[in-house]
């Protein structure tokens, strides 16, 4: 059996995933996994204007997270990981370092959903405006430059709404890869896009993500890639995490065995 990692996995404290930790755990341990990291959602401060309150645990939540993962880790024939998947708000920068120094993240990961409106958030597979795009590009940059990210998960989530390959998408691609490789940031590609229902585009069906000519031009970078299964039921978590490996392959891709804070 082929081992293999994935760093990107829920729970049902997301609201829209099933099973604990432990869950996870053992069905990864069924099919050769050598390290496994959760990374729900995170929770927010009280008094954060929340864009996605009914998919995230509270603060009071996030004690109950960090327990079940101390009994997965029991469980469990390999490392398992505390994370958690962040959107960008800058005025909340100093949370990120609370989330790892009070509620035992080993890792944070930066899943850009929304693009701020004035004082709404749109999300990103809706949007197909470029002015609204271009907003997107900027603030998806300026988080993987805080510092705070371990890795950038689905950095083609764009693409889910705009859909066609023009010279918009193009730069707003060549952006995030110039980005990702002047600060070694690992980009990732995402096994559940791969089970999403395909989008009609002028070059033919595409998955929403992970995009295929995104992929095209990331592998003429060196830019580090980190395969994950984004898994939100445990069936998942391993098998998504393969077919990101395999559509990884098809562009010579060589991912990441174990991000940075596995190593250090």
């Amino acid at each position: 059996m082929k081992s293999i990692s994935n760093f990107h996995t829920h729970t049902e404290l997301c609201h829209h995933a099933k099973g604990q930790p432990v869950d996870y755990v053992n069905q990864a341990m069924l099919e050769g996994c050598t390290a496994l990291g959760f990374s729900d959602h995170c929770p927010y401060p009280e008094d954060f204007f929340d864009y996605w309150p009914e998919i995230r645990m509270t603060t009071k939540e996030a004690s109950e997270y960090s327990e079940w993962i101390e009994e997965a880790k029991e469980a469990a024939a390999f490392p398992v990981y505390q994370g958690y998947e962040c959107e960008w708000e800058e005025s909340y920068t100093g949370w990120y370092d609370e989330l790892k120094a009070n509620f035992g993240a080993d890792y944070l990961v930066l899943g850009s959903h929304w693009v701020a409106d004035g004082s709404s958030h749109i999300y990103i597979p809706d949007v197909e405006s470029p002015s609204l795009l271009n907003k997107y590009i900027d603030q998806t940059i300026e988080g993987m430059r805080s510092g705070h990210f371990a890795f950038l998960a689905h950095p083609d989530l764009f693409m889910a709404g705009y859909k066609e390959w023009d010279d918009q998408s193009k730069a707003c691609s060549q952006a995030i890869l110039d980005a990702a490789s002047d600060l070694d940031l690992p980009i990732e590609i995402n096994g559940l896009g791969i089970t999403r229902t395909p989008n009609y585009t002028k070059r033919g069906m595409r998955y929403p993500y992970p995009f295929v000519e995104f992929w095209e031009m990331a592998s003429l970078t060196n830019v580090r890639v980190i395969c994950n299964s984004d898994a939100h039921n445990p069936q998942d978590v391993i098998m998504n995490a393969w077919k990101a490996r395999d559509f990884a392959s098809r562009f010579g891709i060589e991912p990441l065995e174990l991000p940075d804070f596995c190593t250090d």
